[in-house]
């Protein structure tokens, strides 16, 4: 059975389509992306799941049907916007977040200490939140969003404000949730961490769903749409190229969808002083694939506009 079931959904505000004919399913012990550039309606879109907007057209179904206050208890949700009572000390404030998703007290201050530890918080658990630094912050949000032990977690960019250790660590934590069977939606925009961790993904663009599948497949579908180069000369500007980017030496190129790398290849031995030394076809990266599906997706909206 699925753990969420989102079909043709759509929502607006006035005169703006925020989201228009969003699906997709997520089942128990995956890791789901829920991905799309800044305004695409991702947030709406978790909004409606949370119940907090309604849809205007569609059906959305939480654990095999609607979303009631129970099932609410079952939910652990981490917006973007960090959502603690800052002038409030670290650990009743946890502890009561916590007893609002129905657990009580001392169910709370059990779980809490070894989640403190854990994350290295232990020795502020009677500081103000608002004397935390941004990373002890993010870490206390999502021990907030942990704490009542919730079946389906989704999580707006959980990474944000981690340093490199504690940014492992989250991603072990996720891994975990995961192999005890939990559901978890995930929001981010570090494609490389979208893909190390998520089997499956949904790509929302203006509103719509432009892609959705497993990476794996979706990466297999798009191989040929990156080139690696090495050489001297210009390779910007290129017919066909989306992206080119330099990283010591080393020119990563994405293609738009439908461009042949011949072509480019070609284009680039009609320049003058250039010196080709490598022209590979590279699997494109999670981050590649969601540039050239973005902005193809642009440049079709402002043909047709």
């Amino acid at each position: 059975m699925t753990t969420v079931q989102v079909s043709h959904v759509s929502k607006a505000f006035g005169e703006v389509k925020a989201v228009q004919d969003v699906s997709f399913e997520v089942y128990p012990g995956e890791v789901f992306g829920l991905l799309g550039p800044n305004g695409a309606g991702k947030t709406t879109t978790i909004r409606m799941m949370l119940d907090i907007f309604r849809p205007d057209q569609g059906t959305i179904s939480i654990f095999g049907g609607k979303l009631t206050e129970e099932k609410k208890n079952r939910i652990g949700y981490m917006p973007e916007e960090r959502g603690l009572y800052k002038d409030l000390k670290l650990e009743p404030t946890l502890i009561f977040l916590a007893t609002l998703k129905g657990i009580d007290e001392a169910t709370a201050r059990a779980r809490l200490g070894p989640w403190l530890e854990r994350f290295d918080l232990q020795d502020y658990r009677q500081q103000k939140i608002q004397n935390l630094s941004k990373g002890m912050q993010q870490k206390a949000q999502i021990i907030a969003t942990l704490l009542h032990d919730p079946d389906l977690l989704v999580v707006d960019e959980p990474f944000s404000g981690l340093d490199p250790v504690n940014t492992r660590l989250v991603k072990d934590i996720i891994e975990e949730l995961r192999q005890q069977g939990k559901t978890i939606i995930m929001s981010a925009h570090q494609m490389h961490q979208v893909e190390a961790l998520c089997n499956r993904i949904v790509l929302i663009n203006h509103g719509r769903t432009v892609l959705y599948g497993e990476v794996a497949q979706i990466k297999r579908d798009f191989a040929g749409n990156a080139l690696t180069i090495e050489g001297q000369g210009d390779f910007t500007n290129l017919p066909g190229v989306l992206e080119a980017r330099r990283h010591n030496g080393t020119w990563n190129l994405t293609l738009d969808v439908g461009v042949d790398s011949q072509d480019v290849l070609r284009a680039i031995m009609r320049q003058d002083n250039v010196k080709l030394e490598r022209f590979e076809i590279a699997e494109p990266s999670l981050e590649d694939i969601f540039v050239t599906v973005v902005q193809h997706a642009g440049q079709e909206e402002a043909a047709h506009a």
